[in-house]
């Protein structure tokens, strides 16, 4: 978990002194890093507060924001289905980028689904524990960080560092090129969905490029 960690914490940095710049207190800024656990809904919700929007418009935005997870989800409940639900829940709340890439990993692996729970809780814990702390660092010392550093351009670098590992087949390569290419051409969708519209490019042309080596292989086949 090293290299998503070393991105993590810039990525913390920036959502500390955004919370500061918006007038949270530190418990406030503490409680939403620890509640919320997502640093794009946090910079989204530190940004429309502090443009004085309605709460349910701060609500609604994160909740659009967050929706690429319900696809992390789906991916994950095959998994976690024969665990009791104390531990789905626990799971749920965890969840993240970084978590999901190296918990599905772990979980085809193995085979195992309780090896798996466990190494995704690690996970999850370590970059909860992580971004608190990185959270708190920002909201305190953030602002004496020159801003040519650019810290905020390690984030896309960690992300790369999680998906390059994953993309071990023709399928999966077909899903990351397509997606990349429709996040770009639909950049201007706003409330970001062009993340949520790039996903599913992105499952869609997996699958059809999966369905069409199946139907290689069963020609192929004697």
């Amino acid at each position: 978990m090293t290299p998503p960690l070393l991105g993590l914490l810039p990525f913390g940095l920036v959502c500390g002194v955004a919370a500061q710049s918006a007038g949270a207190s530190a418990w406030e800024a503490l409680g939403m890093s620890a509640l919320m656990f997502s640093g794009a809904a946090q910079i989204v919700a530190t940004q429309l507060i502090g443009a004085g929007a309605p709460v349910a418009v701060v609500i609604l935005t994160c909740v659009v924001v967050g929706l690429r997870f319900l696809m992390y989800s789906a991916a994950m409940a095959p998994h976690l289905k024969p665990l009791p639900p104390r531990w789905r829940h626990l799971l749920a709340f965890v969840l993240t980028d970084q978590a999901f890439a190296a918990g599905i990993r772990r979980f085809r692996e193995t085979g195992d689904p309780r090896n798996g729970a466990s190494y995704f809780l690690g996970t999850g814990v370590l970059l909860w524990t992580t971004w608190q702390a990185s959270n708190l660092a920002g909201y305190w010392m953030g602002n004496v960080i020159p801003a040519a550093w650019s810290l905020e351009f390690v984030i896309p670098l960690c992300f790369l560092a999680l998906l390059v590992p994953a993309v071990t087949d023709r399928a999966s390569r077909v899903a990351a090129l397509a997606a990349g290419i429709a996040v770009v051409v639909l950049d201007p969708l706003p409330m970001r969905l062009s993340l949520i519209c790039a996903g599913l490019v992105g499952i869609a042309a997996g699958m059809l490029a999966e369905a069409r080596r199946s139907a290689r292989n069963a020609k192929g086949a004697p």
